[in-house]
C-alpha cells in the first residue's frame, strides 16, 4: 500500500473566550485543498478514531480539521468533561468561521462530519452557519422521543444526580460526575450490551479520558431536538444509520432523513460502535470519502 503523505499542524481557535484544540491535516502537494471539519460525539475527544477517517478523506485530496469541545481533551475549559450541547454547538460555529480564517484551504468548500451527538450538531450547525457545503452525519443523535420512557428508578437517580451537581455548582464546589458508560442494568448515560465495550474500543491506550460527566447534563438533553433542524439544511448531506443501533432507533433516523431536503440516506447492518473500526469502518469511511469527493471536489 502506497504510504499516505500529509501534513498535520496544531490549529487552536477561540469558542467565547475559551481556547479549543484544533489540528489540522493536508494533503501534501495539494494547493487550496477543501477542508472538512470533525468533531466527535457525547462526551468523546479527537484522538477516538477521528484521525482514522481523516486520513480516508485525505487520500481522496480533502483536507481534515479535527477539534476537541471545550472541556474536553486538548481544549481548555472547566468544570472537565462538561457535555453542554449549546457550548458544543457554539464550538462548531467557532471552528467553522476559525477554518474560514486559515491560508492554503479552499474556504468556499467546506463541509462538516459528525458522528453519534455530534451527528445531530452538524445537522444543527448546516442549519444555522452559512455556506457548508456538504454534510456527513452517521449514526446520528435525532433527540430523545416521547416514546422513550425510562425506567422510574433511573428517572430517580437521574434526577437526584443532576440535582445534586447543581447545588454543587451553586456553591462552588466540584461536580458530582455520573458514569458515560456501563454495564447493562447499571446507572449510567450509556448502558446497553455494546455501549461500554464499544466505546472504549476507540478510547486509545495512552488516553487520560475519565469515564464520567457531570450529572447536570440530564437538564439539557432532553430537550435537545436535532431533528427540529433538518427541514433548514438546504446543502448536500449524507445520513449513514446502523440497523441494529440500541442507541439510536433506526426508524428515528430515517424520520430525519425524510426532512433534509437534499439527502442521500443509507442504513448499514452494524451497531453504533462498529463504524469506527473493522470492515465496517472501511465500509462507512469509503461512502463518506465518496460523497465529500464528489461535492468538495
Amino acid at each position: 500500500m502506497e504510504e499516505l503523505n500529509f501534513t498535520r499542524s496544531d490549529s487552536d481557535f477561540m469558542s467565547n473566550g475559551v481556547r479549543c484544540g484544533g489540528w489540522l491535516y493536508k494533503p501534501e502537494g495539494s494547493t487550496n485543498p477543501p477542508v472538512v471539519v470533525m468533531a466527535h460525539g457525547f462526551a468523546a475527544e479527537k484522538t477516538f478514531r477521528l484521525p482514522a477517517f481523516a486520513e480516508k478523506f485525505i487520500e481522496r485530496g480533502v483536507a481534515a480539521f479535527l477539534f476537541d469541545y471545550r472541556c474536553f481533551g486538548s481544549s481548555d475549559g472547566e468544570p472537565r468533561q462538561l457535555v453542554d450541547h449549546m457550548n458544543q454547538l457554539d464550538d462548531w460555529e467557532a471552528a467553522v468561521t476559525h477554518v474560514r480564517s486559515l491560508d492554503g484551504i479552499n474556504k468556499d468548500k467546506i463541509a462538516i462530519w459528525g458522528s453519534s451527538f455530534s451527528g445531530g450538531h452538524v445537522i444543527a450547525t448546516a442549519a444555522q452557519v452559512k455556506g457548508i457545503t456538504a454534510v456527513v452525519s452517521q449514526v446520528p443523535f435525532v433527540g430523545l422521543t416521547p416514546e422513550e420512557k425510562p425506567e422510574i428508578g433511573f428517572i430517580i437517580k437521574s434526577l437526584y444526580s443532576a440535582v445534586r451537581d447543581l447545588i454543587r455548582k451553586w456553591t462552588g464546589r466540584k461536580p458530582y460526575y455520573i458514569p458515560v458508560l456501563g454495564e447493562p442494568g447499571s446507572f449510567g448515560l450509556m448502558t446497553t450490551p455494546e455501549s461500554l465495550p464499544g466505546y472504549m474500543a476507540i478510547v486509545p491506550e495512552d488516553s487520560k479520558w475519565e469515564n464520567k460527566c457531570p450529572a447536570r447534563v440530564f437538564f439539557s438533553i432532553g430537550s435537545y431536538k436535532p431533528i427540529d433542524y433538518a427541514d433548514k439544511v438546504k446543502c448536500p448531506t449524507l445520513l449513514i444509520a446502523a440497523d441494529d443501533d440500541s442507541l439510536i432507533p433506526l426508524d428515528h433516523v430515517e424520520r430525519m432523513a425524510s426532512k433534509i431536503e437534499n439527502c442521500t440516506y443509507v442504513h448499514i447492518n452494524c451497531n453504533h460502535f462498529e463504524p469506527y473500526v473493522g470492515e465496517k469502518f472501511q465500509e462507512f469511511s469509503k461512502i463518506e470519502a465518496d460523497f465529500l469527493e464528489k461535492h468538495l471536489l
